[in-house]
């Protein structure tokens, strides 16, 4: 490896380049003006102040003190007032305008949106006790509505800073939902409700804890905040060009090993960074031109690390701002999430490293030369001090099981500690200042606090935002609502309301930020997935839905014509962004079908593995199937695929990633049989009985399942062992005449008057659906088989003497 990366990787003992010491970090914010030495003062201290305030609530400093205990909509309160607050001072009104020095109404704006959110701060104690009634003055004989005017200027200051910050799209969609609120009685019959006050619509949505200060910005405040600091600590420390130095160690000398290192260094800061573009151009910068260099097409080369770092907010145990709105979304713990997120990452991973492996034989290229690649060891051994945070914070969040605030915040002492230190240990050895060498630390960590803030702001006013519309989503019943229209879009096929979603996530990714647009879908839609995917006969395990739509979110940055990702790799590879685009997304097809899979599949997510060896084998034949759906969408194995084998292909991902779908026809899992009285059925205890109902509601026939598990006898059981009775009426339906209340169909929500149209009976002692994957990896073993003949002959044949 040639260049910097090459020289440090050689000089493990190397201080920290001392150039950065006058680096401002400042000036990476795209599309702010230009901070002048009075701007940049103000706002490092204020993103300074920010940092502390958010280290402070995460430490157990005010509990042992016994003081200064900020929590719940308060501490909200300050952490937007900082987003707004640098909002106004960092982003101009228009971008053209950022050469400019700062107009005294940016000012203006910027403390009054400031000093709105601090209203909360100051006076949510007041709102506690008048229990929502906002606060009026009389003055000369005019009422004034205080609070509804502040919470009417916070609320358009917060859209003006989103605008300036995030773009109009994420504005637009957040006035809709306003609209919506106040004119619901005038929408269509399917989505209307009687209406919201403007009093009332202000008050929810600014002065209370539901709305724009709502369970997303509390997960804003107790850890993205903390995390994403993590990242730009570690960024600010070297880590991402410790990163990007081992991947060229383990994999330089590979076939097209550039590439390969791309991928592998790109998942790492992905871990760190949480967002695709700063992914991109952090470590693109040296790997597209690297993997140009070997022989890669700019194109390619620039989707390869378009579709590494779009994934990178995919990878345990960071995984973004939004893994941890998934955490409150779902009622689970961050652990768990990142559990359920692992395995569909790293094959996600390993799989398009696959995918580099087969351009490069099909391009036949070659690795870099050794001359040109670090030593692994001197690499490893130079940085190790880096991986002392991540191993803290792997350790208290999966081993001892504390929660993501409290497991970043002692990780991030760590990496104080380790910033501080290392130019110290380095003078020691060198002979140099100590004083000089401390200093160097202390301004290291105050550049990492100024570049943790300052990668927030986006982020806060984001979430702040989209608050909005989880508000509008609550105050309204809309999501009631929306289940109906689904319904009727999707006419109850679960497969269109599937694409429908992911075809949602993809058109609103290219206007929004990865959380915001993860918690406008998942406002909307999560539920109604889980409620269409009952009706259809399908158990879908809320972290799934959930887990889909971010990841159908994410790919948003690689899809055209927007794709944001692929514009800054073009940027460094010189290739047209649209073909990059193109490009990055043909790469991510692979990501696109794995939460396809764990919908149907949910043991991809480790829902339902037991032991260690179950997980295992979940993760080889995950890997497998994800291996063989890449060589058919590049229609390369070992040589070119011909077309019975791209068939046998498909039977082989099927098979691999959904075996119930061929088990379950050979021994259906239900048995179905004619409504009738059920309470004359006696299935054994324990058995599940499924119940497919229609209901009739003023919008058109609801369709419903309800999964009844069967009870132990009992004396006191009434209308038999699920407490319903059907009746035929005068169409011949059977219908749901008696009831018991307390029953399990009365506690499953079953009603008077539902129809049922069938019923069916869990099958006992069915053989494992595993039983299929042998039959899978002897399908993949022929196409391994065919291909390697014809390999072998061409090699034989290119050997052969001529005359």
């Amino acid at each position: 490896m040639s260049g910097r990366a090459g020289e440090s990787a050689g000089r493990p003992g190397k201080a920290i380049d001392p150039e950065r010491e006058a680096h401002d970090p400042l000036e990476e914010i795209e599309g702010t003006r230009a901070a002048g030495p009075r701007l940049g003062l103000v706002i490092g201290i204020l993103a300074v102040m920010w940092t502390l305030f958010q280290l402070w609530i995460a430490s157990p400093l005010p509990f042992m003190l016994g003081g200064g205990i900020i929590t719940h909509v308060p501490a909200r309160a300050v952490h937007l007032a900082f987003g707004l607050l640098l909002a106004f001072l960092l982003y101009p009104a228009r971008p053209q305008h950022r050469e400019r020095r700062i107009p005294w109404y940016d000012i203006v704006l910027a403390v009054v949106a400031a000093s709105t959110a601090l209203y909360l701060f100051f006076g949510y104690d007041g709102l506690v006790r008048r229990q929502g009634v906002l606060l009026e003055w009389q003055l000369a004989g005019w009422t004034i509505p205080v609070e509804a005017i502040i919470g009417a200027v916070g609320l358009l200051t917060l859209l003006e800073a989103t605008r300036r910050a995030i773009g109009l799209p994420l504005v637009i969609v957040c006035a809709l939902f306003l609209l919506y609120s106040v004119f619901g009685q005038q929408m269509p019959l399917v989505i209307s409700h009687k209406g919201v006050s403007l009093e009332r619509l202000i008050g929810y949505q600014w002065l209370g804890g539901e709305a724009v200060f709502g369970i997303p910005l509390s997960v804003s405040v107790s850890f993205v905040f903390l995390f994403v600091f993590f990242g730009a600590l570690l960024e600010r420390a070297g880590a991402g060009r410790y990163f990007l130095n081992i991947a060229f160690a383990l994999v330089g000398k590979m076939r097209g090993g550039p590439a390969k290192a791309a991928i592998i260094a790109s998942g790492m800061t992905g871990m760190i960074s949480g967002s695709s573009i700063a992914n991109v151009v952090t470590t693109g910068t040296f790997t597209i031109p690297v993997m140009r260099k070997t022989g890669l097409p700019a194109v390619k080369a620039g989707a390869i690390e378009v579709a590494a770092s779009t994934n990178g907010q995919l990878m345990p145990p960071i995984m973004g701002a939004a893994a941890f709105i998934i955490a409150e979304f779902v009622g689970i713990s961050y652990f768990d999430v990142i559990k359920a997120a692992f395995i569909p990452a790293v094959i996600s991973y390993l799989g398009l490293i696959y995918i580099s492996h087969l351009e490069a034989l099909k391009l036949g290229l070659r690795g870099l030369p050794a001359s040109e690649i670090p030593q692994f060891r001197a690499t490893f051994l130079s940085g190790l001090h880096y991986l002392i945070p991540l191993a803290i914070l792997i350790y208290l969040l999966i081993v001892e099981r504390w929660s993501p605030a409290s497991a970043v915040f002692y990780s991030i002492l760590a990496l104080f500690a380790i910033i501080i230190l290392t130019p110290v240990v380095n003078a020691v050895r060198s002979g140099g200042g100590l004083g000089a060498a401390f200093w160097f630390g202390i301004r290291e960590c105050i550049a990492g606090m100024i570049a943790g803030a300052r990668n927030m702001i986006g982020i806060a006013v984001a979430i702040g935002a989209a608050g909005i519309i989880v508000g509008a989503v609550s105050s309204t019943g809309l999501s009631n609502a929306l289940v109906g229209v689904m319904e009727t879009l999707a006419g109850g096929n679960i497969y269109i309301l599937l694409a429908l979603t992911a075809v949602l996530c993809i058109v609103l990714g290219m206007g929004l930020p990865t959380t915001a647009n993860y918690l406008v879908v998942a406002s909307l839609l999560a539920g109604v997935l889980v409620e269409l995917g009952s009706a259809a006969g399908l158990v879908l395990p809320l972290i799934a839905v959930h887990l889909y739509v971010l990841f159908f979110g994410l790919l948003a940055d690689s899809t055209p014509p927007v794709c944001l990702a692929a514009f800054a790799a073009s940027a460094i590879s010189g290739a047209s962004p649209l073909r990059t685009g193109v490009q990055s997304f043909l790469y991510d097809i692979r990501t696109a079908i794995l939460p396809v899979v764990f919908i149907f599949n949910p043991t991809l997510l480790l829902i339902g593995v037991e032991s260690i060896w179950h997980g295992l084998l979940v993760f080889i034949v995950s890997l497998l199937a994800i291996l063989a759906f890449a060589s058919l969408t590049q229609n390369w194995l070992l040589v070119r695929n011909r077309f019975w084998e791209a068939l046998v292909l498909i039977v082989v991902i099927v098979a691999l990633f959904r075996p119930s779908l061929f088990m379950d026809r050979l021994y259906p899992p239900f048995e179905t049989v004619p409504p009738q009285s059920v309470a004359e059925l006696t299935p054994e205890p324990g058995r599940i009985v499924r119940f497919h109902v229609v209901r009739e509601t003023p919008y058109g026939d609801r369709f419903k399942l309800f999964a009844l598990k069967t009870p132990e006898p009992s004396p006191r059981q009434v209308q038999g062992p699920f407490g319903v009775e059907l009746a035929q009426d005068g169409e011949g339906r059977w219908t749901v005449s008696q009831l018991a209340f307390g029953g399990a169909a009365n506690e499953a929500g079953m009603t008077f008057g539902d129809v049922v149209t069938a019923v069916d009976i869990e099958q006992p002692g069915l053989p494992p659906k595993e039983l299929v994957y042998p039959f899978g990896l002897l399908l993949l073993g022929v196409v391994v088989f065919s291909q390697h003949r014809r390999l072998r002959k061409s090699a034989e044949g290119s050997t052969a003497p001529t005359a």
